[in-house]
């Protein structure tokens, strides 16, 4: 794929995401065929947006996941400024295909984490880490049938991205807890509706953040200083509509809500 194929993915991409619009597929002549083809296009899209890159998403950190949107394995996508909301914003939700929501956790990078000729540990991610954060991602995709269209296509639309509201820092001991065995549930309009555990984002979060730190190596772009990384929903993500008042608990460590408006 060349840069102008990757600019027409783009291009398309964009024009749907911003009329909250749905294609089947991008066009045989600019639709990515292999993973790296599908990043080529993300960053094309990233640029196109105006929106400051902020961090990283990962999707389908569960083999139910995996299942669910047709893919052998995790995707990356890129968190931009535009789509980052703070702890209790209020979001709109009559747009939304996917029309769910997913409890993260978040990472914040204190450091780099450069190509250094070997792959990086959960130990090593985790001392470059400066701080925990819970989040809620509001996913979404700009494809009719996100089951059907593949890794690359997925990739090409920022795995899935719409909506991330980032909750505080929480206390640092959350780095003498076992984060696969912590637990997080999540009420819609004062009732419990899905529980989860760390250990359903790829065995650990923290896993999940070495698989990224690794891969964004192998695609040419890697974490850096100030990056927030969330690493995949730890429940099953759950129906959402408009009104709904969402809170996301994650015991000892916080909680994180958003409120979808009418």
């Amino acid at each position: 794929m060349g840069d102008a194929q990757a600019r027409e993915a783009a291009a398309l991409i964009w024009q749907n995401w911003q009329g909250r619009s749905r294609i089947d597929g991008l066009p045989e002549a600019c639709r990515p065929q292999s993973l790296s083809e599908g990043y080529q296009a993300q960053a094309a899209l990233a640029e196109l947006s105006g929106w400051q890159p902020v961090g990283w998403k990962i999707a389908a950190t569960s083999i139910a996941g995996q299942k669910h949107i047709g893919v052998d394995g995790p995707l990356a996508g890129r968190l931009l400024d535009g789509k980052l909301h703070d702890d209790g914003a209020e979001l709109p939700a009559a747009h939304l295909h996917m029309a769910v929501v997913e409890a993260e956790f978040v990472f914040r990078l204190a450091s780099d984490l450069p190509a250094r000729g070997r792959d990086y540990t959960p130990e090593d991610v985790v001392a470059a880490t400066a701080a925990l954060h819970l989040g809620l991602e509001i996913p979404d995709s700009r494809f009719e049938d996100f089951t059907i269209v593949g890794a690359p296509q997925l990739i090409a639309d920022n795995a899935c991205t719409e909506f991330f509201v980032l909750g505080p820092a929480v206390p640092e001991s959350w780095r003498e807890i076992d984060l696969a065995a912590h637990s997080a549930a999540l009420t819609i309009n004062g009732t419990v509706v899905a529980e989860g555990i760390g250990a359903n984002v790829l065995g650990d979060p923290r896993i999940a953040l070495a698989w990224l730190a690794n891969d964004r190596i192998l695609h040419g772009a890697p974490l850096l200083a100030g990056e927030i990384i969330t690493t995949g929903t730890c429940i099953v993500p759950a129906a959402i509509a408009p009104g709904d008042d969402v809170l996301a608990d994650f015991g000892a460590l916080g909680r994180v809500s958003l409120k979808f408006s009418e």
